[in-house]
């Protein structure tokens, strides 16, 4: 099998010169014991949380999953600036832990391509992953896991380091159900669970032994999947159906604990950053709702026309940035007053959106 290798970010494919990200060296990751790690990735996020509101906005992220490309948006214009070109159907991406990198998973590109989260600027890109179309960080950076869409296999791969020559190596290629979607980590770094769009599957594969621990069958094409901050409770997005179905996963087997009626084509998560709430996207519904940890109930909707997928909350904790599948547009939703505040052009197909400048995860 291929061995991913890292391509320098002047020999990345390139966008016409007026939308060219200038190449960066990526930063070297820390080289502190695995157990002080958490720690510090906490540091990190906490003290870029409080800085958000006194620093000048970062860019907002969205990737266009048909043009190959990430959109940049400033978030003071509320304009695209530029487009950054990638590999072939970006579909997801992923901020490292420590902060220092937005990654972004090529899906038929069979790579990865890293971003600057400040500047935008192309780091490097790393070639010979196969069909990362859906990503995760272990918190303690010891882990690097993708989901091949289109391959039916879950890999987990060894970090070596932001400066490695080739940073990741293949550590296991695990065969799944059908059509791998969306994964999740424990914050303890010793779980993923992943779903099985096409065969109505839910599986939780260990870390350390890059063993299944269990399969399950579930509802209608599960797509996002999403842990309450106690690691108990798992969320799972039913595409094909219009709920979210919870399971408590702290037990030896999975238990399925409710469904709860959300809106048709519920899909992906994003946490509301109060440690109370996570919002879900119902992408046929053409909706948002909120959903209490607690009562596992859905507590408000909010419109999100235009086939929402995708999520992110700005600082402020009130702003959710949406992409709109259908109509090229990212769209910003204010939660206080359950309206569109407005809508900026990208590209065809966005899929995922980020910003450095986030309420906590």
């Amino acid at each position: 099998m291929p061995v991913p290798t890292a391509v320098p970010a002047s020999k990345a494919a390139s966008a016409p010169a007026p939308l060219r990200a200038a190449s960066a060296p990526l930063p070297r990751a820390s080289a502190a014991p695995a157990a002080s790690t958490a720690a510090a990735t906490a540091s990190v996020a906490a003290s870029a949380s409080a800085s958000a509101a006194r620093s000048p906005g970062r860019p907002i992220f969205v990737l266009n999953s048909l043009d190959a490309s990430i959109s940049v948006v400033d978030p003071t214009s509320f304009a695209e600036v530029k487009r950054v070109p990638t590999g072939k159907e970006p579909h997801h991406l992923y901020l490292t832990p420590d902060e220092r990198s937005l990654i972004v998973a090529n899906a038929m590109g069979d790579s990865l391509t890293f971003i600057d989260p400040v500047t935008a600027a192309v780091q490097r890109v790393v070639t010979g992953i196969i069909d990362p179309y859906h990503l995760r960080f272990s918190p303690d950076m010891k882990w690097f896991v993708t989901a091949a869409n289109r391959l039916d296999h879950v890999d987990i791969y060894h970090w070596d380091g932001a400066g490695a020559p080739s940073p990741l190596k293949l550590a296991a290629r695990i065969p799944t159900g059908k059509t791998p979607s969306h994964l999740m980590i424990d914050r303890k770094s010793s779980v993923v669970y992943a779903t099985m769009q096409d065969s109505d599957e839910l599986v939780a594969i260990d870390l350390a032994t890059q063993k299944l621990r269990w399969k399950i069958g579930i509802g209608k094409m599960p797509a996002d999947v999403f842990l309450t901050p106690d690691d108990k409770l798992l969320f799972v997005g039913l595409t094909g159906d219009r709920f979210v179905e919870v399971y408590d996963v702290s037990l030896p087997s999975p238990k399925l604990v409710k469904r709860i009626e959300t809106g048709d084509g519920a899909h992906a998560f994003r946490a509301a950053g109060d440690q109370k709430h996570v919002y879900v996207s119902n992408r046929v519904a053409n909706t948002i709702s909120k959903i209490d940890f607690t009562s596992l109930a859905v507590v408000d909707t909010y419109p999100a026309p235009g086939g929402p997928d995708c999520m992110d909350v700005l600082a402020d904790g009130r702003t959710l940035l949406v992409t709109s599948r259908w109509a090229r547009k990212l769209t910003f939703i204010d939660t206080a007053t359950r309206r569109v505040t407005r809508q900026v052009s990208v590209g065809r197909s966005p899929h995922g959106v980020w910003t450095l400048d986030h309420a906590p995860r």
